[in-house]
């Protein structure tokens, strides 16, 4: 095992040692390598002022995404290729032709944000494509501007993107093995295959497992908490894809949205536009679905729909896999099933047949990157008129995701009408009984769970 992080600072190999594992990527940029252009806002993922690309090694040199430096730890960049808005040009030499439009369309006031504004646009440039007015603006959905406004800025991706690529190549760091860091009274394990997660996971059974960081970063830059043990997993190859047979859509616990996204959006139109609102493209680029499902949160977007799918977890420890309905994985509030020693491996969704109907709805104060106030999702089965199967999972109703059985039972053998529909509502009365705090009142969770019911009638229609 290797005991130093090694990574790219653009073309620049750079190893890191000494360095506490929890530091971030935007503290170490600022205060270790004196790289100020990347700017601290939020510190949370949430305004994009952070944004670096992040460049992982492929069969054709490198994959770049868009991340959120303030929340992905330094460890994090172990075998990649790391670049800032100072490492950016253009084939002459000069500004890269982002830099270049963003100064030609006046898209830039108090430039705060504009770093991160244009490294994003950078990743979308380097992709290679054309994109639609959609994908600019899906783009800069993780980048908030309260000056200029994103007039500008969209006009100056529009010119950006008929210039050809300008980030040069590199040849990727020689990284072997498995990573085994240590600073500060902390270790960092970063395995490359499962069976070196399973022992990882056994032989330190009170680290804390890490995927994308994206929910885990916070508890540093928020809480200030100590994590004294990692365990990451994000470079185990063999669960962060996602892989199809017949029957199934199997989700590896280290697959991030994006990975997930096009394939469950092919099979599930409706839950690829609700993943599509789960953060922006910089967490989406790192956090996992796995990890929607493992910390247990009362509100994860993701929960709700694969409980309606009725998916199962598969679990791993000690050499020793099972298989847990999703339903069944959690048992209190922040608590699940998971033993010592035992990790998600992966999520088996059930593909569609054609008379599957999925609707998830998210209801948030911000139609982008918000915490769910509710968040609803509906499998259902009509046949000639009358509900065959039924299926309901709600977030934000409860200590825990939780179908509401209740409902499903006044639906499932009526026909579907809207008088049925709302005898069903006022079942979810009995189903739930949530709490009021910041986001939401009660009242108003029950009210707006009783709606979408209402809501999935009128969409599907008598």
């Amino acid at each position: 095992m290797r005991e130093a992080i090694s990574f790219l600072l653009d073309d620049r190999a750079v190893t890191v040692s000494g360095l506490s594992p929890t530091t971030t990527v935007l503290d170490y940029l600022r205060t270790v390598l004196k790289l100020t252009g990347t700017k601290e806002g939020c510190a949370e993922g949430d305004c994009g002022a952070c944004t670096v690309m992040l460049g992982e090694p492929d069969a054709t040199g490198w994959r770049y995404k868009a991340v959120n430096a303030c929340i992905l730890f330094v460890p994090a960049l172990d075998g990649k290729r790391l670049l800032t808005v100072e490492h950016l040009r253009g084939r002459d030499g000069g500004a890269h032709p982002v830099q270049r439009a963003m100064v030609d369309r006046h898209a830039s006031q108090c430039g705060f944000c504009t770093p991160g504004f244009v490294m994003s646009l950078t990743v979308l440039h380097e992709s290679g494509t054309r994109p639609s007015r959609a994908e600019i603006d899906e783009a800069l959905a993780g980048n908030l501007c309260r000056c200029t406004g994103y007039r500008p800025i969209v006009d100056a991706a529009v010119d950006a993107m008929a210039v050809e690529r300008a980030v040069a190549g590199a040849e990727a760091p020689a990284v072997v093995g498995s990573l085994a860091y240590r600073a500060d009274e902390a270790v960092y394990l970063a395995p490359r295959s499962v069976a070196e997660l399973d022992e990882a996971v056994g032989h330190n059974p009170g680290a804390v497992l890490v995927a994308g960081g994206t929910d885990l970063g916070l508890v540093v830059t928020k809480q200030h908490r100590a994590l004294p043990a990692l365990i990451a997993l994000e470079g185990v190859a063999e669960i962060a894809g996602v892989a199809e047979t017949d029957d199934t859509i199997a989700i590896g616990a280290a697959a991030t949205y994006e990975t997930a996204l096009p394939i469950l959006e092919r099979h599930y139109p409706s839950l690829g536009a609700m993943m599509r609102r789960i953060g922006s493209r910089q967490i989406r680029n790192r956090g996992t679905v796995g990890g929607n499902i493992a910390n247990a949160s009362p509100i994860g977007d993701m929960p709700p729909a694969l409980l309606a799918l009725d998916a199962s977890l598969v679990l791993r420890g000690g050499g020793r896999e099972r298989v847990v309905k999703l339903d069944a994985f959690f048992t209190g509030y922040r608590q699940t099933v998971l033993g010592p020693g035992e990790f998600i491996l992966r999520i088996d969704v059930p593909r569609p047949t054609p008379d599957v109907r999925l609707h998830c709805y998210k209801v948030a104060k911000r139609f982008d990157q918000d915490i769910s106030a509710v968040c609803g999702a509906f499998r259902l089965v009509l046949d000639g008129g009358i509900v065959r199967s039924i299926r309901i999972g709600f977030g934000g109703m409860a200590a825990t995701p939780a179908r509401a059985r209740l409902t499903e039972a006044a639906l499932l053998g009526e026909a579907w009408t809207e008088a049925t529909v709302r005898r069903a509502m006022d079942a979810l009365d009995a189903d739930f009984s949530p709490l009021s705090d910041m986001r939401a009142s009660a009242g108003y969770r029950r009210t707006v769970a009783r709606n979408l019911l209402l809501k999935l009638f009128v969409e599907v229609g008598p």
